[in-house]
């Protein structure tokens, strides 16, 4: 796939929902909905942790958001809202057309992490909630 492909695709992928500011990311977390971080653990580590974030491998984010699955996380339940922040927020909108298929009332964050850190949003260092 070129680089204008993967652009289209992603262009297909971001309709139909608003894509959030860092400082919206956290209204909205404050306001009840989940904030996911789909980083890598080095990612993570270089940049830090997002205050409140669950950390879920992209790998499985499907299986563990779905209200309906086995396999879902406790937080995931019908009608949550879901953020989804990934380093610069492009493989973050891929997930959320993924979940939005399934039914979750899912976004994610414009530019990502490194938004989130150049608005000036808190990080931190140290243990993070991962969820396997």
């Amino acid at each position: 796939m070129s680089g204008a492909e993967i652009d289209l695709r992603l262009d297909e992928a971001r309709q139909g929902w608003c894509r959030l500011s860092p400082v919206e990311a956290v209204h909205a977390q404050a306001g009840g909905a989940l904030l996911i971080d789909t980083r890598t653990e080095w990612q993570r580590l270089f940049q830090g942790e997002l205050p409140g974030a669950i950390v879920i491998d992209r790998t499985v984010l499907e299986w563990r958001l779905d209200p309906g699955c086995s396999s879902r996380i406790p937080e995931a339940i019908e009608g949550m809202r879901v953020v989804v922040v990934c380093r610069q927020g492009f493989s973050s909108s891929l997930a959320v057309a993924s979940l939005r298929s399934l039914g979750i009332d899912a976004s994610d964050v414009v530019g990502g992490a490194e938004a989130w850190i150049d608005a000036g949003l808190p990080v931190h260092a140290g243990s993070a909630d991962v969820r396997r």
